[in-house]
Formats: structure tokens, C-alpha cells, sequence
């Protein structure tokens, strides 16, 4: 954990306080995962949208989706239910408060306890606080998401028994993503209604490398059907100690007929998801240069498909977005158990 960007002993103290009192509250008893109100930071108007989990009585946590971003990642994996890829959760911007066992509790947190003298025992005992980013290895938690922890954890402490007497309190309107979020006004909070709007479009600037789009189009036209998928591995790489450890991406080809792996290339998300995708172009069209020029490119993900977009008008091959790529899940398979590892 760096100390640079770490909370403060007293803001630790009053995180491990909150946590205390929302046990004692267990709004889990009444709450669901979607019933979700936002919270909006007084000093930079950032907003965090609260959800409680632990209805089922199997895990027990707070989770801050962080801004619209976070909100609706939130609201796409409740839309795909369990069609939902395990990793997916590890791409929303998000911080948690949980209660664990004590086998998930580390050295890092153990030292924070000792300075407080607090001491836990049991099943889902033990506070933890850990911090989401897309592409990275679930972290520590820093300064700032203290600060939008302890804000969402002080308003659901409002909130949860309000709305256990009036379950319709945080669907204050008729109107789609229309959304209670408690705001600070003259240092006192308050209840609003405020509309969430959110921004599917993402700029990108995208890679490419010329030389080889001009070798490919001398290729063309090809016979090739081509699957083409990014997925994310399960092991972290920690480039550095202390550093915040990231998943690797694999961008794989398989030919769709004989299931032959035709190339793959590890991408990293840093410093970005974004920068990461900005390579995407670039990266297939130097592996179709290599010698596998496509007649049809078939893929299953939704921001690969509009990667390629461009690359199949370039280079003039039919590009189709398919629900399942058998080729694909094989050869990953296949990979996987020659490396070592599994995919999340």
C-alpha cells in the first residue's frame, strides 16, 4: 500500500466506526443490490451511487459505483444476469466496503487494525475496503475513495432505515434514471432528485499502422474466416512492489474452419483501458499481414466489433458480430492450460 495517497489514521478510524454501525444496522434485511441511491461529494461534486449487497446472506458489502460510468456498468450486468462474463465486474469504477473472513484479510489492513487496536472474530467479521478500477487488480484504497466511502457509508445510515419505511422513497419519480442523491447545502444533507445521463460514446485515438494496412490490401481480397477476440487473464502482473497490480488482455486470432491459432498479442491497460483499445487496429492489422488476409472477421464483443469497423472498410473484408465463438473458446482453452493460468 503507498503511503503517499493512503487515508489518514482518522479517517481509517472512522471508516472501521461506519462499518461497525451499518453491521449493527444490516440493511442488507431490507435492501437489494438495485435499490441504489447517489451520493454526491460536497467539495468536488463527483457522485458515487450506493448499493447494498448481502440479502442472500452470503456476502456482505457496500459497493460506490462511481459516477455514470460506474452506474451503468452496475445496471449492465443486472441486464445480462448470469450471461454475465466473471471479469465484468472487474472494469466498473467502483470502491467496496465488505465484511470478510479472515483469510481474506492482508498484512496492509492488519497494520491499520493494529494502530487502531481493533480486533475481529468470526464468519464476515473482518472490514475490508478495496478499490475497483477497470483493468486492474481489486487495491487499497486511497484518499480520495476514503473520503466517497465514508460520505456513502454515513448517508446509508440515513437512507437504509428511511427506506425501510418507505420502500418507494428511492424511485422518486416516473421517469427513467431519475435518482435520489443526497447533496451537502449549507452544511446539512439533504434529499434530491437529480436525472443521470450516460455517455456511451468514447473518443478514441486510434493506432494504425500504414505499412502494414498497404501490405494487407495487396492481399485482398482474402479467403480466410477469422475469429477475433480480446479476454482477460486471471493472473495479475505487478510490474513493481507496492504498485497496483493490473490484468493482462489477450487479443487472440483463430481460424474459424480449423480452429488454428493464427497469432495472439498481450496487451496491457496502462495506462488506460482506453489506450489499450487504441492499439486494437493497429495490432490485428499486423497480424492479418502476416499472412492471413480475411474474407469474413467474425467477433463477439461489442467494442471490438467497432474497433474493427474501420480496418474491414480499409482493407475491404466483412466484419460480423456473432453471440459465441466456438474456434475462439477452444483455442483460449487450449492456451490457458499451456501457460499456467485460467481466465477469471
Amino acid at each position: 500500500m503507498s503511503k503517499k495517497n493512503s487515508p489518514t489514521l482518522e479517517e481509517w478510524k472512522r471508516l472501521y466506526d461506519l462499518m461497525a454501525q451499518v453491521k449493527e444496522l444490516a440493511p442488507w434485511e431490507w435492501m437489494q443490490e438495485d435499490d441504489i441511491f447517489g451520493v454526491q461529494m460536497p467539495e468536488t461534486g463527483e457522485q458515487g451511487f450506493v448499493s447494498v449487497m448481502g440479502m442472500l446472506g452470503e456476502h456482505f458489502a457496500i459497493a460506490v459505483y462511481q459516477g455514470a460510468k460506474g452506474l451503468g456498468g452496475f445496471w449492465n450486468i443486472q441486464s445480462l444476469g448470469y450471461a454475465a462474463p466473471p471479469e465484468l465486474v472487474l472494469q466498473i469504477p467502483q470502491v467496496q466496503a465488505s465484511f470478510e473472513d479472515r483469510e481474506m484479510v492482508e498484512k496492509a489492513d492488519r497494520e491499520v487494525m493494529k494502530q487502531l487496536g481493533l480486533k475481529f472474530r468470526g464468519a464476515n467479521a473482518w472490514p475490508l475496503f478495496r478499490s475497483y478500477r477497470p483493468g486492474y487488480f481489486p487495491w487499497y484504497i486511497e484518499k480520495d475513495e476514503a473520503d466517497m466511502l465514508i460520505c456513502a457509508l454515513e448517508q446509508l445510515l440515513d437512507v437504509a432505515p428511511r427506506f425501510k419505511e418507505n420502500p418507494d422513497m428511492l424511485t422518486p419519480t416516473d421517469v427513467e434514471y431519475e435518482y435520489l442523491v443526497r447533496v451537502k447545502k449549507n452544511d446539512l444533507w439533504e434529499d434530491s432528485i437529480q436525472r443521470i445521463t450516460f455517455h456511451r460514446e468514447v473518443t478514441l485515438d486510434l493506432m494504425m499502422n500504414e505499412e502494414a494496412l498497404e501490405y494487407l490490401r495487396k492481399m485482398m481480397p482474402g479467403k480466410l474466416t477469422l475469429e477475433i477476440d480480446m479476454h482477460m487473464m486471471m493472473e495479475p502482473v505487478q510490474e513493481k512492489a507496492n504498485e497496483r497490480p493490473y490484468f493482462p488482455f489477450m487479443l487472440m486470432l483463430v481460424d474459424h474452419d480449423s480452429g488454428m491459432i493464427l497469432g495472439f498479442e498481450m496487451l496491457t491497460p496502462l495506462p488506460s483501458m482506453e489506450a489499450m483499445w487504441s492499439e486494437v487496429p493497429a495490432v490485428v492489422v499486423e497480424k492479418l499481414a502476416e499472412g492471413f488476409p480475411p474474407k469474413e472477421v467474425l467477433v463477439k464483443d461489442e467494442m471490438l466489433y467497432l474497433l474493427l469497423q474501420p480496418v474491414a472498410e480499409e482493407a475491404g473484408f466483412r466484419l460480423k458480430k456473432e453471440s459465441r465463438l466456438r474456434m475462439i473458446e477452444h483455442a483460449q482453452q487450449e492456451l490457458s492450460g499451456f501457460m499456467g493460468g485460467r481466465r477469471i
